[in-house]
């Protein structure tokens, strides 16, 4: 080789690393792009709804089962101050106040008292909830004498309940009435809005909403694409916050219950580009229906007020639904734990006594709603070559990786004090897992080789998951890998149930003995 060749030589490999430096520093320009971050006006704004607020469903059946516990408990307690003969056994006492409490509930559901609008309501409705306390009473009273269960020597007690249960059924309502009106004042209990799209229509949207006796909803600005000569920067004394593009890092730095897009119909292609930009938010998107002259049936529409609203997306796992999964959370954690304590003490004695450094290795990733958390492994790599970015996947044969720390990686010991992340709240027991911040598939990021790949994020990520035990779990080598990883993510998301949770984790330790992509 002659001095010119080694010299183009050179040359073509400096223009490569110059290529490759280039490459790198436009992905992260590009990686802060995406990320749009939001202007200051928009961030205090944003700052003003990050504490969270109480679901109006939630309250809903929390007084719904402090009704029926409180009428049950009445029910018992007449009996003992006012006793009558003692002709009722106890177990008689308690099966009736049981039913009077179940059809009392039920009673006032099918009467539509169980609703914001009704429960705000002071006195509008309290004729109602006797009406209904006395033909429930009187129904079960009935159904009792003409079993031959009731006497006159009951009569005081029986008295007593109505009297008592009435005058506690409409205190209660009268209290809660008075919370509800409160909580409303002080946004502890209401449901936050953005409005997607400006000018006129969002004018008019914003006109109905207000003019809403019982409207629960806050609206916390406008976000729309166009300039100001389409959408003026302030619409019905609300501000214009920002692009869609700022909206999805707006959403993910405060507590938004819904998306409401103020488009006409026929603007489709419109509301499509939107939709695929704000699908992967964990928050309900609708589209407001009042303005537009198609009509479609009544059970296709959900109402705010009497504004008919297209559902969209709803939100996953949401209420008593997100309540249920964390009581589940937390029994089989605390069952795991008590099952599971010796394997986790011995693998922080066998850790700590073949390497040097902390038993424990901490690593930022991704959580819900794309919030940062940070969970907890065992220490599977040498101290001095641990990768806290997660940029540098484990290979197979990695020599960063300790012998005992190739074991507990392939059998997922190491993931075992994540545990303690599900008892914190970061995580959840069966989700999607949490990938590190800068994961990669092949120098591209994750974001970039699967569409709608932040989607996973619409709910808490898990210890286990529908992928992993389906074995996409491991090194991500190939785009293939995370795509289907993903699309099992959210299959799992869109038929979440506690049956598919408890599946999951009854098949786990069984799926774990597939070790062929774990290094």
């Amino acid at each position: 080789m002659n001095k010119a060749e080694k010299s183009d030589q050179f040359d073509l490999e400096a223009l490569r690393k110059q290529v490759s430096d280039i490459n790198r520093r436009t992905e992260e320009a590009d990686e802060e792009v995406r990320r749009e971050p939001i202007n200051t006006y928009a961030r205090q704004i944003a700052e003003q709804f990050s504490a969270g607020n109480r679901s109006p469903a939630i309250i809903i059946g929390q007084f719904r089962l402090f009704e029926f516990a409180s009428q049950f408990l009445i029910g018992l307690l007449a009996f003992p101050l006012w006793p009558g003969n003692g002709a009722e056994t106890l177990s008689g006492r308690g099966i009736t106040a049981a039913i009077v409490a179940v059809l009392l509930v039920c009673a006032l559901q099918t009467a539509d008292t169980y609703s914001i609008p009704a429960l705000r309501a002071r006195m509008r409705l309290l004729p109602r909830v006797l009406a209904v306390w006395t033909s429930v009473f009187l129904v079960v009273i009935a159904g009792s004498a003409f079993c031959g269960n009731v006497g006159l020597g009951q009569a005081p007690a029986y008295l007593a309940w109505f009297v008592t249960g009435a005058i506690f059924l409409l205190a209660a309502r009268f209290l809660i009435a008075y919370g509800i009106r409160n909580w409303s004042r002080n946004g502890i209990m209401e449901r936050r809005a953005v409005i997607v799209g400006g000018g006129e229509p969002a004018k008019n949207l914003i006109r109905v909403l207000e003019q809403q006796a019982d409207n629960d909803i806050r609206i916390c600005g406008i976000f729309d694409d166009r300039g100001e000569k389409r959408s003026p920067i302030m619409v019905a004394g609300y501000p214009k916050l920002g692009t869609v593009a700022e909206l999805v890092e707006f959403v993910r730095i405060t507590r938004i219950d819904m998306l409401i897009i103020s488009l006409p119909l026929s603007a489709e292609a419109r509301i499509l580009q939107l939709l695929k930009k704000l699908w992967v938010l964990p928050v309900d998107i609708r589209l407001a229906a009042h303005a537009n002259r198609l009509r479609f049936r009544p059970r296709a529409y959900s109402r705010i007020g009497s504004v008919p609203m297209l559902d969209i997306f709803n939100k996953p796992i949401r209420d008593w639904d997100s309540v249920a999964k964390r009581c589940f959370d937390i029994f089989f954690t605390l069952l795991s734990l008590a099952l599971l304590w010796p394997i986790m003490l011995a693998t922080a004695i066998a850790i700590k006594s073949t390497s040097k450094g902390p038993v424990f290795f901490m690593q930022n990733r991704h959580g819900f709603n794309n919030e940062i958390i940070n969970i907890f492994k065992f220490r599977s790599m040498y101290a001095d070559k641990g990768d806290p970015t997660g940029r540098a996947a484990v290979t197979k044969g990695d020599p960063r990786v300790t012998p005992v720390g190739r074991f507990i990686r392939k059998s997922s010991i190491d993931e075992l004090p994540q545990l303690f992340n599900v008892l914190k709240g970061d995580l959840s027991l069966v989700g999607p897992r949490p990938h590190a911040i800068l994961a990669q598939a092949r120098d591209r990021a994750f974001g970039d080789v699967v569409e709608g790949y932040f989607a996973r994020h619409r709910v808490k990520p898990g210890v286990t998951g529908w992928a992993q035990i389906n074995g996409w779990r491991g090194e991500v080598d190939h785009d293939d890998k995370i795509k289907f990883r993903t699309a099992y993510d959210l299959y799992y998301i869109e038929n979440w149930s506690l049956w598919f949770d408890l599946k999951i984790l009854f098949l786990t330790p069984f799926r774990l003995f597939n070790t062929e992509n774990a290094y």
